[in-house]
């Protein structure tokens, strides 16, 4: 787990990166675009997974880019190359040129304002390249599965354990004049498991992720939970249709607020597909919720000085007692709206709903007899109304203790009225990408089985 230096990472450096963006932007400006903004990056990685003790797949990745958008007065151009010649660049910037030229105006594209761009880049500690050998990653991986393997003489398959290490860096520039960028790391350990035999297996797994191989779980606790959790949903049996409390498990509550940011995100905004139109300033959610953007985390998984435009971010608070009080706007949605960019192009940062208070057992009984969701299946969600219909799996909760696991039920409600009927935050957050929450509590909903 040591840290090396950008160089020792790259084939390119940052400045080099930053060299080729401005030979595409200053391309760009001779063949005659108003206005230009390009990004190169570079990735590189290894991923290597074992299954049943045995290795199955090592894989490396090194991966390079350049994208360029140009405007011609308000006809916009985009292309990209994998080549990072100049002549390559210039040819793709050549493309973008030949596409802008058959594009309609459009009088609300071009660059983000000049104003709202990063002016300082402070250090969010985001880069911590993991050196490790192929063996390592092989050993590690032979230990998280087999801990899974461990767990109970009943845990009877895998679908194996991954260990990737990832790093990547980027420069960004635009004709505003504005250049920056950084490098930043991802390494994911994984785990899957199956449980019991015939139809009555079932499977489970575990993950952790960080920006720091130091941050992520021990391999074999990794392992721990994958083989426990599968072990524990055998003998799943199907139940009646019910209105009950639903607690939706840490790990698939953060999908809540993927929906809610996609109801206020600019796109579905301008064009009026959300359920949550023309909700700034109104409840959203119960008095009891808070909900804030915080771009500044140090190691944070969707942390940044800027977004995809170049535009300064900020810690923003988006819920204030349950009141909507911002949308996630990019320049091109924002001017649509009529508004400004809110940093958010690209998506939102790291969004944190606070807890209100309780722990997972204390959620248990304070929902009393109901569904515990562990698994979600299928995409059933319609972001025009806001209606909800998954698959899901979990436990069956009753007098405030989990009684017996099920399978094949269905969830269904409406994320509008969901989102009023939150009754609690649990405290057991889990950081495992750019949305972060404890496990999620709803007063009612439908559970569809029998």
């Amino acid at each position: 787990m040591d840290r090396e230096s950008a160089s020792d990472t790259f084939a390119y450096t940052l400045d080099g990166l930053k060299d080729i963006v401005r030979v595409a932007l200053d391309h760009a400006r001779a063949k005659g675009a108003t206005s230009a903004e390009a990004e190169a990056s570079e990735g590189v990685g290894q991923s290597v997974t074992v299954r049943l003790g045995a290795v199955e797949t090592i894989e490396y990745n090194r991966d390079k880019g350049l994208g360029i958008t140009v405007f011609v007065g308000q006809k916009r151009g985009h292309a990209s190359t994998s080549d990072l010649a100049a002549g390559a660049v210039k040819s793709a910037v050549d493309a973008a040129l030949s596409i802008a030229g058959l594009t309609a105006a459009d009088d609300y594209a071009g660059l983000a304002d000049p104003d709202l761009l990063a002016v300082s880049f402070p250090d969010l500690d985001l880069f911590h390249p993991w050196s490790l050998e192929v063996e390592q990653a092989i050993e590690l991986a032979r230990r998280c599965e087999q801990a899974a393997l461990d767990v109970d003489r009943r845990v009877s398959n895998s679908e194996g354990a991954t260990v990737s290490a990832q790093q990547s860096h980027f420069a960004y520039g635009n004709s505003h004049g504005f250049l920056a960028g950084y490098p930043s790391s991802r390494h994911t350990v994984s785990c899957a498991v199956i449980a019991g035999k015939d139809e009555g297996m079932q499977r489970d797994d575990w993950w952790s992720v960080a920006r720091s191989a130091s941050d992520l779980e021990p391999v074999r606790q990794i392992g721990l939970k994958a083989g426990e959790r599968a072990v524990r949903r055998l003998g799943a049996r199907k139940i009646g249709t019910v209105q009950a409390p639903v607690l939706f498990e840490s790990n698939v509550a953060s999908g809540l607020l993927a929906h809610f940011v996609a109801a206020v995100s600019g796109g579905s905004l301008y064009r009026k597909q959300t359920f949550l139109h023309e909700s700034l300033g109104k409840p959203v959610f119960p008095p009891s919720v808070r909900i804030s953007d915080d771009p500044s985390i140090g190691r944070g998984l969707a942390s940044a000085a800027f977004d995809d435009e170049g535009v300064a971010t900020r810690c923003r608070e988006i819920v204030k007692d349950g009141v909507l009080q911002g949308y996630f706007l990019g320049t091109y949605s924002a001017r649509k709206l009529g508004m400004k960019s809110t940093g958010n192009a690209g998506g939102n940062h790291n969004l944190i709903i606070d807890s209100t208070g309780e722990d997972f057992p204390t959620l248990l009984g304070a929902m009393g007899r109901g569904l515990l969701v562990t698994d979600l299946l299928g995409h059933g969600v319609n972001m025009v109304t806001g209606d909800y219909s998954r698959g899901a799996a979990g436990y069956w909760v009753e007098n405030g203790e989990i009684a017996y696991p099920v399978q094949e039920v269905t969830i269904a409600g409406n994320l509008k009225d969901m989102f009023h009927r939150i009754a609690a935050v649990g405290t057991d957050v889990l950081v495992r990408g750019s949305r972060q929450c404890g496990s999620i509590l709803i007063e009612q909903m439908t559970v569809a089985g029998e």
